[in-house]
């Protein structure tokens, strides 16, 4: 008998040792933290060696005459640091492979004239909750309402990356901004189903519906309303603008020639007919940023072996783009001269359709700009360059929906 529990302790602190020895390990490192720090619990190793599944609680704290302006953890992406970042405070990371840590602060002045309210959730069509961030000026009443639809290749970035572009748009007071997130292509929010273009699309038409019921609450006015967003966001701006009449219950492809979206979000009481109706009066003006508009780097992310042109004409603006005696849609293009994404001659092509189409039309090019200059995100770099460029042309774009929403009499 001594025996046999002799060799059940061992074969358990064996099974230990083995647990502990398979365990998953992953490196967590904390950024350097300027204008403010960051408390992290439980305590990191000094080794930076943690184990898979650990969660931390991050609490940060300004500096004298500084806010929060975004926590953050950061992971190795397609264009290097890829940033998670949550306005909230505190909050959690769960690692579940190497991160950096870190938090971002922005001097008080700059937030001071507005109200945040983050990660309003409009739907969960699939894995993940689809949310957006509102930038409400203090004593808003009515104003116009801006939509922000974020980039990143339709595959990275949340409603987040676009907050300093809102916090811009706000200064003067005349705007109520919605920053709006929306699913990934394919399975890369973790979908068990390819999700298509089309679904995106759905989801932005969804976050407008969201928003326009709900406005109010912010002090924003439903029936006036801008869209923008930038290179990804671009093309989902512009079809925002151009195409809210493809706004239907037919489906997408599902009939040959038939391409129809079906908000991921609809208000309970109102027919796919009202939505769009009344998305169509209220989208007044369009300012897409550096997007893709048509072409060959537009891609429907369908597998259905029905796919074809068609079906890439079905989610181009520039093959929507609708008369003026049907609808005003005025537009407001940007990019910069060193964007080695975007050309010229394809922002060209999208001015031509529109001006063919009667439309009212300004396109103004970025001299030494590159891509993605309205991003805001925690590193100095991209900072720098979203103050050179983005801020001046920021209050340009404001100037453009001014002249929309508040005529000179």
């Amino acid at each position: 008998m001594k025996n046999f529990k002799s060799f059940l302790l061992l074969l358990a602190l064996t099974f230990v040792s083995v647990a502990c020895f398979s365990q998953t390990m992953f490196k967590v490192e904390v950024d350097d933290v300027i204008n403010g720090k960051i408390k992290i619990e439980p305590e990191i190793p000094v080794s930076g060696e943690v184990a898979a599944g650990t969660v931390f609680t991050v609490t940060a704290t300004p500096d004298k005459g500084y806010a929060l302006d975004a926590g953050y953890y950061s992971v190795k992406g397609m264009w290097g640091a890829m940033y998670h970042e949550s306005m909230e405070n505190p909050f959690k990371i769960a690692i579940d492979q190497d991160k950096h840590i870190g938090a971002s602060f922005i001097e008080k002045s700059e937030v001071d004239h507005v109200n945040v309210s983050n990660n309003v959730v409009y739907a969960k069509p699939g894995v993940k909750a689809l949310k957006y961030d509102v930038f409400s000026p203090k004593g808003a009443k009515n104003l116009p309402c801006i939509i922000i639809i974020h980039g990143g290749g339709w595959a990275s970035n949340d409603e987040d990356v676009m907050r300093g572009m809102a916090r811009e748009l706000t200064k003067d007071g005349k705007y109520v901004v919605f920053s709006i997130d929306y699913r990934w292509r394919n399975k890369l929010d973790g979908d068990e189903v390819d999700n298509t273009m089309a679904d995106l699309i759905e989801d932005v038409f969804g976050a407008i519906a969201h928003i326009m019921e709900h406005a109010a609450e912010y002090g924003g006015d439903p029936t006036r309303i801008a869209v923008t967003g930038d290179s990804a966001g671009g093309h989902l701006s512009a079809v925002a603008g151009t195409m809210p009449d493809k706004i239907g219950s037919s489906g997408f492809g599902k009939t040959t020639g038939v391409f129809e979206f079906m908000p991921s979000y609809m208000p309970k009481g109102k027919s796919v007919e009202q939505v769009r109706s009344e998305m169509m009066a209220a989208i007044q003006a369009a300012a897409p940023s550096y997007g893709v508009f048509g072409g060959d780097m537009l891609n429907h992310f369908s597998s259905d072996p029905k796919a074809d042109d068609t079906w890439k004409a079905g989610i181009a603006p520039l093959s929507n783009v609708p008369n003026v005696s049907e609808r005003a849609v005025p537009h407001y293009l940007i990019r910069g001269t060193k964007d080695m994404l975007i050309k010229d001659e394809a922002v060209k092509a999208y001015v031509d359709a529109l001006v063919e189409a009667g439309q009212t039309v300004e396109y103004v090019q970025v001299g030494g700009a590159g891509h993605a200059f309205f991003d805001w995100k925690p590193d100095t770099r991209t900072k720098e360059t979203f103050r050179k460029y983005g801020v001046y042309y920021i209050h340009e774009m404001e100037a453009f929906f001014n002249s929309v929403f508040y005529p000179k009499k």
